[in-house]
């Protein structure tokens, strides 16, 4: 066998009547002691960290392994919902990789840009998704920026995410702050340094499950290839959440982005230069996703579940046993440990309520939050705007501002959103 990356991938869209095809070889080899064509059983390393990586498992064809996608949008919840999937010791977990390649493409030229579209980019992501699910990390080399230097970098976005990226054999010594789970942006690089993308592909195959969170694709059916790949045994958890706070969740977060939404929820007065596009394709994408989990199409069919942040909020520990239980995974302490201390929080300090991605705070209380927050002018142009979107998934118009400001009569329904057996 030798340790080289194959040439991998070609997808091919018949259905849609699009054929895409992404074909990428990596340079040569594995550096250090499998670099060039080396029978690795005749040739053991002696540095037992590559160990791994000269044995017949590396090539991931017939892997055992599960696969999960978090299906979102921005600002959902997915970040709390991603740390139900982190927690677990046997998955591991990637956060927002499509970064890097959003970001690969807008840093092209203007003229560059205007030649790639929808379907490109949605290739690429598909491209990289399946390369991290077959554990090739070394994969995102092509996007990374700046590109990693012997297959590693410090530019991994949110590496502190993943605790396998933070943890042996990727972080030479755990941090205690991995033990406690705590969010934290600034000790995994401290502690572990840089990245290094083979030993990270490494332990992703040590690993029962991949797990992957992605808010950058628009629509379930833009990942049909990918489900339907018979490389992957593929389950996706899409997560839903109110429209309404999920402006509200935006308009917090990405302030400068969500100015003129937040001169209008300042002054009662809606600028004209508003994009109500910001939300109402959010809407428009969200409930054409949530229809075709809800037809059980034969491709999707066993492989989705639909989950609302409300009712995962309000009952995280029940939500995180069916999210388990749907991806095959058993039960386990630090799950558990994890949400008594990062849901139950009485208070918590500006500095983690500001936290763009904070995960800990009471999330009962927070649910609906957005309520107190959000102007009700805003709120009865969106539940215009997005009315059926909210009748899809169970979540209650405001009639007045008393009602709206009144939280304890809950928006949210009481309902069972699953596909039909």
């Amino acid at each position: 066998m030798e340790c080289s990356w194959k040439t991998v991938l070609l997808l091919v869209c018949a259905s849609l009547g699009v054929q895409y095809t992404a074909i990428r070889t990596l340079s040569d080899t594995l550096p250090g002691p499998c670099q060039g064509s080396l029978n690795c059983h005749a040739r053991q390393p002696r540095d037992s960290r590559w160990k791994a990586l000269c044995e017949d498992t590396w090539l991931p064809s017939d892997s055992p392994q599960k696969h999960i996608l978090l299906f979102a949008t921005t600002r959902s919840g997915s970040s709390f919902t991603g740390q139900l999937l982190n927690q677990h010791p046997g998955v591991f977990y990637v956060f927002e990789p499509l970064y890097h390649v959003q970001q690969a493409f807008s840093n092209t030229s203007s003229r560059q840009r205007r030649t790639l579209d929808r379907r490109a980019l949605l290739g690429a992501y598909r491209d990289l998704l399946l390369n991290l699910y077959t554990c090739d990390l070394r994969f995102m080399e092509n996007y990374i920026r700046p590109e990693p230097q012997e297959h590693v970098t410090g530019a991994f976005f949110r590496r502190s995410s993943s605790h396998a990226l933070c943890t042996p054999p990727v972080c030479p010594a755990k941090s205690e702050a991995v033990a406690d789970g705590l969010p934290d942006e600034t000790w995994c690089p401290k502690d572990c340094g840089a990245l290094n993308l083979t030993l990270a592909s490494a332990s992703c195959l040590s690993k029962g499950h991949v797990a992957i969170k992605t808010v950058r694709v628009p629509e379930i059916a833009d990942l049909r290839t990918l489900i339907e790949d018979p490389r992957l045994d593929l389950k996706v958890i899409h997560l839903v959440r109110d429209p309404r706070a999920i402006l509200a969740s935006r308009m917090m977060a990405f302030s400068d982005q969500f100015r003129a939404w937040k001169i209008w929820n300042a002054t009662r007065r809606q600028p004209r230069y508003v994009d109500l596009s910001q939300i109402t394709s959010t809407c428009k994408d969200m409930a054409a996703s949530v229809e075709t989990g809800l037809r059980r199409p034969p491709w999707l069919r066993g492989r989705y579940l639909l989950v609302r942040y409300e009712d995962l909020a309000s009952n995280p520990e029940d939500g995180a046993s069916e999210i388990h239980r749907f991806v095959g995974l058993q039960k386990d302490s630090k799950v558990s440990s994890w949400i008594s201390q990062n849901t139950n929080r009485d208070a918590c300090s500006p500095s983690e309520w500001n936290f763009r991605y904070s995960t800990t705070r009471d999330s009962r209380a927070t649910a609906e939050s957005w309520r107190l927050r959000l102007d009700y002018d805003i709120v009865k142009t969106l539940q215009s705007l997005c009315s059926d979107t909210l009748a899809l998934l169970g979540y209650k118009q405001a009639r007045s501002l008393v009602q709206l400001r009144n939280i304890s009569y809950s928006l949210v329904e009481a309902r069972t959103l699953q596909p039909p057996l």
